[in-house]
């Protein structure tokens, strides 16, 4: 099923960037300038500026997209509560929260500045036609990110200003993907409903609740060389138990498993050396992983179904959204195996 543009929802209005550039400067007192777009971000919206202090120097804006209430994944302050309660944690290398300005939602959205930090972002596995680093930095930006996992998931909430964070249940997890998927056209979901049951009826006891990312993977990480610089885009983050990361993680390190791999990348350890550095840096998160497995498997397919569902509804026939429909059934299948 395919719907042209017009035909589900009007179109949403485009960010005003001299708008944007005004209010960041009043929010900073300083004079921001030159803002333009970075590619991704399909809930919020990410630019480079520079600022004048000391020379020319790079700042981040990220901004909830206009038109829309800035709720769940466009909820940027949101964002930006989870980085400044990470400010203080330097085994969880996160941008430095700037200022931030509410807004008037939905016209004007609200938005906050961040510190640049420079690096790569990639997924050496799954991302297409790029020039991948060495084998023995792929080594090191896996190995840390492994460690900084695991220091986010020793993180009390409440230690950090989080305490007042409802924990989300595993199943709360099953159904907010359930939920998902039901938004899918028939062809885009066929026998998920036997994975959310099966996860449904199957839910393991929770470990304690800790602070999630929740797209946890190298994609989401700025890394320099062999280091991790930055654990990036939060919109997503909350409070439940770790070992959903912690699958998630180890889903796309390892290209027998994730349908997206392309390759397998020279020097990327595989999910079991990574499951032991995640472990040997004190993390929670290693017993009872089965069930985990399925479910972010089940989880990858109603994130692409909603991809795919998307694309058919802008009248897009290839790209990205293609992929993801003609992947469906191989990733659908892969959770009912997993899932038994």
């Amino acid at each position: 099923m395919s719907a042209s543009p017009s035909s589900d929802r009007p179109p949403r209005p485009r960010l005003d960037v001299d708008e944007l550039r005004s209010r960041a400067s009043t929010a900073s007192g300083r004079d921001v300038h030159r803002p333009h777009e970075l590619p991704g971000g399909a809930s919020s919206l990410t630019f480079l500026a520079h600022w004048t202090e000391n020379g020319d120097d790079p700042l981040v804006l990220k901004v909830a997209p206009p038109g829309v209430a800035p709720v769940r994944n466009r909820d940027v302050l949101r964002q930006a509560r989870i980085l400044r309660a990470l400010a203080g944690t330097p085994a969880i290398p996160v941008p430095r929260v700037l200022f931030e300005d509410s807004g008037n939602p939905p016209e004007s959205p609200p938005l906050f500045g961040m510190s640049f930090v420079p690096g790569e972002s990639l997924e050496p596995h799954i991302d297409p036609d790029v020039v991948l680093p060495s084998a023995a930095d792929i080594t090191g930006r896996a190995r840390d990110a492994a460690e900084a996992l695991a220091a986010l998931h020793r993180v009390t909430p409440s230690a950090v200003g989080l305490g007042d964070e409802p924990a989300g249940t595993l199943a709360d997890e099953v159904d907010r993907w359930a939920r998902l998927f039901a938004t899918a056209p028939p062809e885009l979901s066929e026998g998920a409903d036997h994975v959310a049951e099966r996860l449904a009826a199957s839910v393991p006891a929770a470990l304690p609740a800790t602070l999630l990312h929740g797209d946890y993977r190298l994609g989401n990480t700025l890394c320099e060389a062999g280091s991790l610089r930055a654990v990036i885009d939060w919109e997503i983050w909350s409070v439940g138990d770790p070992r959903i990361d912690v699958a998630w993680f180890l889903l796309t390190a390892d290209p027998s498993a994730h349908p997206s791999a392309v390759r397998k990348a020279p020097g990327m350890p595989g999910p079991d050396a990574l499951l032991e550095a995640y472990r040997d840096a004190g993390g929670p998160g290693t017993t009872g992983l089965d069930w985990f497995r399925a479910l972010v498997l089940y989880k990858l397919a109603a994130a692409s179904a909603l991809i795919a569902k998307n694309a058919a509804r802008r009248g897009d026939p290839g790209g990205f959204g293609a992929r993801a429909a003609r992947q469906l059934p191989d990733m659908i299948a892969r959770a009912r195996a997993a899932i038994g």
